[in-house]
């Protein structure tokens, strides 16, 4: 089951995630952010976790997602504590977003540069649109 995760839960996850530990609980939950968790069928367990910042243009950066917008979510961090787990929480989350954000209509990455993000995007159907200094861009195309 895909939930919206609040303050308390994001705090004491946060210290799993692989790419962006350093971003506060604070910034993910604040305006234009969200955190979700894809939890087990007993909903005790967290299985993954995507953060999404909403935005009008696609990052390059971690600093050029300071400004929240509504067209474009940016998955900018995702972990899985369950094989297949983080495939799954990417489109469970983009189906929600497509429910409750008519006004998005774009989903892409700012991921980090290295092998592994680049074939988890690819092998779930994402393009790469862009590469810079720090990090790189994919798009999926739900």
């Amino acid at each position: 089951m895909l939930q919206r995760l609040e303050m308390s839960v994001i705090e004491s996850i946060i210290k799993d995630d692989p790419v962006r530990p350093h971003i506060s609980a604070a910034w993910r939950d604040s305006k234009g952010s969200e955190v979700f968790g894809l939890w087990d069928e007993d909903c005790t367990r967290i299985r993954s976790v995507v953060c999404v910042r909403y935005m009008d243009t696609v990052p390059a950066c971690e600093e050029s997602m300071i400004t929240p917008g509504d067209t474009i979510a940016v998955f900018y961090t995702v972990w899985s504590y369950d094989r297949g787990a983080g495939r799954e929480i990417i489109f469970c989350t983009a189906d929600h977003i497509k429910q409750t954000r008519p006004t998005v209509n774009r989903y892409v990455t700012l991921s980090p540069l290295t092998e592994m993000a680049e074939q988890f995007h690819l092998r779930n159907g994402a393009k790469l649109i862009a590469r810079h200094e720090y990090c790189q861009n994919f798009e999926y195309t739900l």
